[in-house]
């Protein structure tokens, strides 16, 4: 196929089908489908390639049954499988078929996490699989939802504008023909996604409290030097990324933008964008514009919606700063964090509008968190957070693992934790570094935002 000879690709792969029936591996089977999709699509056999892509997905689907309710596994099986959606759909948009093009993207979209909040909000069962299944994710979506889908193979970028009672539109835009202003190659959209935070200069003249975990990080102090030598001259750079990232995400649709907020629906490296930061061709920032939210799929946008009245918690808050971590030490015996009084000062500040007690230093042990959680509406964390995960600091037990805690266990509060305990929270707070980061998959961003929301959390406010 690579070569060219689409015929003699077409004859192997059928020879490929024919044996994954045999043998009955469906996996191999589903992915045969896949691959005759691509020489249909590139023989221009548009309705052969939709065929084909459709019973890639039913069979992956169908695998995808089996993992029951094993999270790890469902979205680690949809990123291995991501290219059946997306040749799907990228299809359906060659065709004109605007509509069941996103209804297409949606459905491969976030779909562990759908999984959570069926689980959370409607006992595990969905209140909206039948014929009008598709239709039903756009009813009471907000105005100005713009949903995103990255094509990889051809490198663009699909933006459907959704609004309850209007039209779907679609814009695109290319992604070829970046070139790195520090290395003059070209690059990659995955690799220009980081350029530009290497070229925010984020790290760079830090004046806050350094609320990350990057000290547990070998050779972090000198990839900081490394990214401060890279930006010698960060806002004229910045500029530059900003604008040229607004003209692949935000210009194509910005006429079609009314009001003062916005909704946006990520896709891939597009979750890590600083959205807020963006500036049109007026230099006017994104946020001065728009209240701006992201959400992770339609479908998860009407699952908070459609949760009973009742479900989330109408008091309470569970305000937690500056865990006591002097005592956590790397894998050389020697301590690695700073203690944060200007996160014990916020959760004071907080505690005093709210006339609540905080729980700070080392009162706020980790088997103290996870036994307040459920029971508040509003959840805050300062503290600091790590930069792969978004995984937060707390205080280490008494009843530790190790005399001095030098295990994840003993003082980190994981996403398996949150994802143990059922939440009832209208808000969580998580005031610490990198909380809105986490391994970027076709799932979206797996880390501990994720995880708020498919404990039960209806919204959450997060930092890159």
């Amino acid at each position: 196929r690579y070569l060219g000879d689409l015929k003699k690709a077409n004859e192997l792969y059928c020879l490929l089908l024919k044996l994954a029936k045999e043998v009955e591996d469906q996996s191999l089977e589903a992915l045969a489908y896949y691959l005759l999709g691509c020489v249909f699509e590139a023989q221009g056999g548009l309705p052969k390639a939709v065929e084909h892509y459709q019973a890639s997905i039913n069979l992956f689907n169908s695998l995808r049954v089996l993992l029951i309710s094993k999270d790890e596994w469902k979205v680690n099986f949809r990123n291995q499988h991501q290219m059946a959606y997306t040749g799907l759909w990228r299809v359906l948009v060659e065709q004109g078929n605007v509509d069941e093009a996103l209804f297409v993207a949606e459905k491969g979209r976030a779909q562990a996490l759908t999984d959570l909040m069926e689980s959370s909000f409607c006992g595990g069962t969905s209140h909206h699989k039948g014929e009008d299944e598709d239709f039903a994710v756009l009813k009471n979506v907000p105005s100005n939802t713009v949903f995103q889908a990255v094509d990889h193979v051809f490198q663009a970028v699909h933006l459907w504008v959704v609004s309850e009672g209007k039209q779907v539109q679609l814009r695109q835009s290319k992604l070829k023909g970046f070139v790195s202003e520090n290395s003059g190659s070209s690059l990659s959209f995955e690799s220009f996604m980081l350029d530009v935070y290497t070229q925010l200069g984020v790290r760079s003249n830090v004046r806050c409290e350094n609320r990350s975990l990057d000290a547990l990080r070998e050779g972090h102090s000198k990839v900081d030097e490394k990214t401060k030598e890279a930006n010698p001259q960060p806002h004229i750079q910045q500029d530059g990324c900003l604008s040229t990232l607004y003209d692949i995400v935000m210009k194509p649709v910005a006429d079609l933008i009314e009001g003062d907020e916005l909704l946006i629906i990520p896709d891939g490296p597009l979750w890590i964008a600083p959205y807020a930061a963006l500036k049109d061709g007026n230099s006017k920032y994104l946020c001065e514009s728009f209240t701006i939210r992201v959400a992770p799929s339609l479908a998860s946008l009407r699952l908070i919606a459609d949760c009973p009245d009742d479900y989330h918690k109408s008091s309470g808050a569970l305000l937690v700063g500056d865990p006591w971590v002097a005592e956590v030490t790397n894998s050389k015996g020697e301590k690695v964090f700073e203690q944060l009084p200007c996160a014990k000062e916020e959760v004071e500040m907080i505690g005093k509008i709210l006339n609540i007690t905080p729980i700070t230093g080392r009162q706020a042990t980790k088997r103290e968190v996870l036994k307040r959680l459920s029971s508040v509406s509003l959840v805050h964390f300062a503290a600091h957070g790590c930069p792969e995960t978004g995984e937060i600091a707390l205080t280490p037990d008494l009843d530790r693992i190790s005399t001095v805690p030098t295990e994840k266990e003993d003082y980190i509060l994981t996403i398996r934790d949150v994802l143990n305990v059922q939440l009832r929270a209208k808000l969580v707070v998580l005031s610490c570094c990198h909380s809105g980061r986490g391994e970027i998959k076709a799932e979206g961003v797996v880390g501990i935002a994720r995880a708020f929301m498919g404990a039960g959390a209806r919204s959450i406010v997060v930092s890159l």
